[in-house]
């Protein structure tokens, strides 16, 4: 069939909220035995037109787009493509929290959190509440009711014994509070969990060569997963109305990280996601402060520019804070460990915590570096790697790894990552031939 032409006609669509009155154009086709108007897919989501399919099933695009409209799908997607997105995420609607939903719980016995703490317990575990300013109160009894609304606490009874207390604390992050058992001392008795934790350079790299990323968030991930009966009395929190337990698993505690992990390698089904927290078939999206594509890694200029805001470190605990956030990006920065030199130095027992013109002058470098690091791409294991090193700095060792890749159709060289470290004491008296 060919077109011989284009036509607007006027259409009115009958609709639950109102007649809907379009002007499209249409285009004539020759020889078309066609009786009738085919409408396409981008008018049926721009107006939530009702189409039918078979077996009398009828699917409700408005609906579809309203239950998931604060979930971030890539503007790069058809029309086709949207509609068959939004139509898998209806299919597994129940996976995600939209507007009022309860909280899911994993219900896995042999996965709930267990906490092994030897007794007699010390009575540095027994503590009581926190002095609470009127503000601290408030928002303490905001995220109790929350939380008792969720089922992740309950109070204790007047008949129970109770051996062991901790204060609860209010943190605040990006103007929002939140509710946090300070379990300091509890972590001090508590055996560790060994599960291995997953590698952030290692979850990155498997981005290479994806065309599209989608990027989930557990709904209150911590608090889906169960407590042990017997590990329940351990997680007793106290304030000014009283002594609550933790029946889900809290934040602060030693092992909350290794078990959701393993969690997350063992179970999903009875995960419920945060669809507003959710991105859906993007080429490109932030995630684990950088910006990843199926190519490149960049550094999230978003989360680098809180800390860049802040004035020189006034301490060695502001000073620590500060280096840690740089080493977490130094696969961008040529030479880190012998920029930081100076100011690693200041970790040291034997010193006096002091600002000197060296270390101001990297502190500000470190910033500058930050702020203009390279975008480093994803390797590609099938081709050839190039090591490029540097053994003649006085502070420490350097290397830079590089890739040829094809680039806008060009054969390119570019940065994969920086690799440094400082020298130890012995190894300042070796020669630069020397291993």
């Amino acid at each position: 069939m060919t077109s011989i032409g284009t036509m607007i006609k006027e259409i009115i669509i009958p609709h639950r909220k109102g007649n809907i009155r379009l002007n499209p154009e249409f285009v004539v086709l020759e020889d078309a035995h066609i009786h009738g108007f085919l409408l396409g897919t981008d008018y049926q989501m721009m107006y939530g037109i009702d189409i039918y399919k078979s077996k009398n099933r009828n699917i409700n695009i408005a609906e579809l787009l309203n239950e998931f409209r604060e979930g971030q799908s890539s503007t790069t997607l058809t029309s086709k493509q949207k509609l068959s997105l939004l139509k898998m995420l209806r299919k597994n609607r129940t996976a995600f929290a939209i507007g009022e939903e309860p909280l899911g719980k994993i219900r896995c016995h042999d996965i709930e959190l267990y906490l092994h703490v030897e007794r007699f317990y010390p009575p540095m575990l027994r503590r009581p509440p926190y002095p609470e300013s009127l503000e601290t109160r408030k928002e303490i009894e905001k995220h109790l009711n929350e939380l008792l609304d969720m089922d992740v606490i309950r109070k204790i009874g007047h008949n129970e014994i109770v051996e062991m207390t901790t204060p609860v604390l209010i943190t605040w992050h990006d103007g929002k509070s939140r509710l946090c058992g300070d379990f300091r001392a509890l972590n001090n008795y508590t055996r560790a969990d060994r599960y291995p934790i997953p590698r952030i350079p290692h979850a990155l790299d498997k981005l290479e060569k994806s065309e599209y990323i989608t990027k989930m968030d557990c709904m209150k991930g911590f608090h889906q997963n169960g407590v042990k009966p017997n590990s329940i009395k351990l997680l007793r929190i106290i304030f000014h109305m009283g002594i609550y337990e933790y029946t889900r698993m809290p934040f602060g505690i030693k092992n909350a990280s290794a078990h959701f992990q393993t969690m997350m390698d063992t179970i999903f089904q009875e995960e419920i996601l945060e669809v507003w927290m959710c991105n859906f078939g993007q080429q490109e999206l932030l995630a684990l402060g950088h910006k990843v594509s199926g190519l490149s890694l960049a550094i999230d200029q978003n989360t680098v520019a809180a800390v860049l805001l802040k004035p020189v470190p006034k301490n060695i605990k502001e000073m620590k804070l500060f280096l840690g956030f740089a080493s977490y990006y130094r696969v961008h920065i040529r030479n880190f460990a012998h920029i930081t030199s100076s100011p690693y130095k200041l970790s040291s027992k034997y010193l006096v915590f002091e600002i000197t013109k060296e270390r101001k002058d990297a502190y500000e470098r470190i910033k500058h570096e930050l702020t203009n690091a390279p975008v480093c791409i994803l390797p590609e294991l099938k081709l050839p790697f190039k090591l490029y090193i540097d053994a003649a700095c006085s502070q420490g060792l350097g290397a830079a790894l590089h890739q040829r890749q094809i680039v806008d159709g060009e054969p390119r060289e570019r940065i994969i990552c920086y690799i440094s470290r400082q020298l130890k004491y012995s190894e300042f008296k070796y020669g630069s031939t020397q291993d």
